[in-house]
């Protein structure tokens, strides 16, 4: 290990996902960070700890780790592990991965800063936007029940995927255009009226990105590089082609574990594989950018303040994903925002953030409102499942001195 002390997928991964989700809120709510956060102070960055919640990597289940902790009361950062298994190469801490869903928040900016400038409505509608791209029979959808997931539209379907491993592995360069996901989506039928609960869905950020391009009449792509990446010098962050599956610079590679014709296991190389999962989650890009972009989003940088607020708007509906997406006087209540997700601690404490997946690659940015600390980390897990809630939860409560988990 080293350290420097100076911050679309089948309806069977969204379950594991938001699991994982729903149990780090859970987690985090059981801390209590709150009277640190409440004093806008924390203590400096516990550099032995934050080495601890990385340590003895490679293992069976990770493969390397990259942490950033930064903020007004230090910086810390720190890689364990291997960057490459079959060279032995180390990690390189400020290397690119592949941040899945943490995508949706750079989504969610660039449609923010249009509602901004005027040229769409937050209280206007799919229909309106995109006529023709959702069923008649679907009652009207605004654009901000899109970007907090209280659209009531359908998940979309796997495509053939079965969730396994090997199959990911044999069909990891094959991809699904933005309009194809919709439209498969759209031959189910409305989950719940729009705007009376919330369900986290990728089916509303690949019409957040459709909806982009239509209003701008540029591509995706284009409106992330020239409003979001250029400003910020994002020079590790892109919107890949829809057929280049590189990763350039990696921080490490991304494996899952397959079987052998021999009855044993080998880790399988899915570094390359497609980003079809486009303004959904298929971006790249690397801690110190991903610290850098948070950093500016909390700070006002890339948003007026009617637009700032949407962030932190969360609509007070029930979730009907996941009973526990938030606890104390808000247990089962949405917890997600306009691009991104609230934890709440029992003593009022708030942290903001983003998890974010793919095969072989599991991420977040979490940190507090007023800018004390936020979290970058990037794990390279070896099941489709993702690292493990422990592994995440071990990273945040070191980055946020929370308590350990029982029996950790």
């Amino acid at each position: 290990m080293t350290s420097t002390t100076v911050r679309h997928r089948t309806d069977r991964r969204r379950r594991a996902g938001a699991g994982v989700i729903g149990a780090l809120v859970v987690a985090l709510t059981a801390g209590t960070v709150g009277g640190a956060q409440a004093a806008g102070r924390l203590p400096a960055p516990n550099a032995a700890s934050l080495r601890a919640s990385i340590a003895g990597l490679p293992n069976g289940h990770l493969t390397s780790a990259v942490v950033l902790v930064d903020g007004r009361d230090g910086r810390w950062s720190g890689t364990s592990g291997s960057g490459d298994l079959a060279t032995g190469r180390p990690v390189a801490a400020d290397g690119r991965f592949r941040i899945g869903s943490i995508s949706k928040v750079f989504t969610a900016t660039v449609v923010l800063q249009l509602a901004a400038e005027k040229r769409l409505d937050l209280d206007g509608t799919v229909q309106q936007y995109l006529p023709g791209t959702l069923p008649a029979s679907y009652p009207p959808i605004t654009v901000r029940e899109l970007l907090n997931h209280t659209s009531g539209l359908p998940t979309g379907g796997d495509f053939g995927d079965d969730g396994s491993a090997q199959w990911f592995v044999d069909h990891k360069d094959e991809g699904w255009t933005p309009q194809q996901v919709v439209a498969e989506a759209a031959t189910h039928p409305m989950q719940f009226a729009p705007g009376t609960a919330q369900q986290y869905n990728g089916t509303n950020y690949y019409l957040a990105g459709l909806l982009i391009e239509q209003v701008t009449g540029r591509s995706y792509a284009q409106e992330v590089e020239q409003r979001i990446l250029r400003p910020l010098a994002l020079r590790h962050t892109s919107v890949p082609a829809a057929d280049d599956t590189r990763l350039p610079h990696p921080t490490a590679h991304g494996y899952l574990t397959v079987s052998t014709p021999d009855g044993g296991t080998r880790q399988a190389d899915v570094t390359e594989q497609s980003p079809w999962p486009w303004a959904e989650g298929g971006m790249l890009s690397s801690a110190p950018d991903l610290d850098r972009f948070f950093t500016a989003l909390l700070g006002g940088r890339l948003l007026p303040p009617a637009q700032q607020a949407e962030l932190f708007a969360v609509p007070d509906v029930p979730n009907v994903q996941n009973p526990n997406c938030d606890t104390g006087p808000v247990t089962g209540r949405a917890c997600f925002s306009t691009g991104l997700m609230r934890f709440t601690t029992p003593d009022g404490s708030v942290l903001w953030g983003k998890t974010g997946s793919r095969p072989g690659y599991s991420n977040g940015v979490f940190a507090t409102r007023d800018g004390a600390r936020d979290l970058v980390y990037s794990l390279t897990p070896t099941s489709r499942e993702g690292a493990s809630f422990a592994a995440q939860y071990g990273i945040a409560a070191a980055a946020f001195d929370l308590p350990a988990l029982p029996g950790h």
